[in-house]
C-alpha cells in the first residue's frame, strides 16, 4: 500500500518527490507566521499601514529586546494578554527570527520605493 502511495505522489507531484528523495529543499523559510491575521496585514499595501507587534518585534536584535517589545505593547493596551501570550511561547520555540528577518530601519521607505 505505501508504495502505491509513493508512485502516486512521484506521478502527480514529480518535482517535489524529486527534492524529497534527493533531500534537495530549495525553498528556505526563514519566519513563522502563527497568527492569520498578521500574515495578511503583512501582505497588504502599504499605503497607510500601521506596523503591527510582528514589525516591531523583526527589529529587535535579540530574545531580551523582544521579550521587551511584547511587554511594551501589551502595558499600553496595543495588544491583548491572550496575543502576548502566544508571542511569548512563539518567541520561546522559534526564537527572535521566528517572526522573519530582521527589518532595517529605513525598511518601509525601500519598500516604497520599490512600488
Amino acid at each position: 500500500m505505501v508504495n502505491v502511495r509513493r508512485e502516486e505522489f512521484k506521478r502527480r507531484f514529480p518535482h517535489l518527490a524529486e527534492e524529497l528523495d534527493n533531500r534537495n529543499m530549495k525553498l528556505q523559510i526563514d519566519s513563522v507566521r502563527t497568527i492569520s491575521e498578521e500574515a495578511d496585514k503583512a501582505a497588504s499595501d502599504l499605503s497607510g499601514y500601521t506596523p503591527t507587534a510582528i514589525d516591531y518585534l523583526r527589529r529587535c536584535d535579540n530574545e531580551k529586546d523582544a521579550l521587551e517589545t511584547i511587554s511594551y505593547l501589551e502595558s499600553k493596551g496595543e495588544i491583548t494578554t491572550q496575543y502576548a501570550a502566544k508571542l511569548k511561547a512563539q518567541l520561546k520555540r522559534h526564537g527572535v527570527r521566528g517572526f522573519g528577518s530582521r527589518k532595517e530601519d529605513d525598511h518601509y521607505q525601500r519598500q516604497a520605493a520599490k512600488t
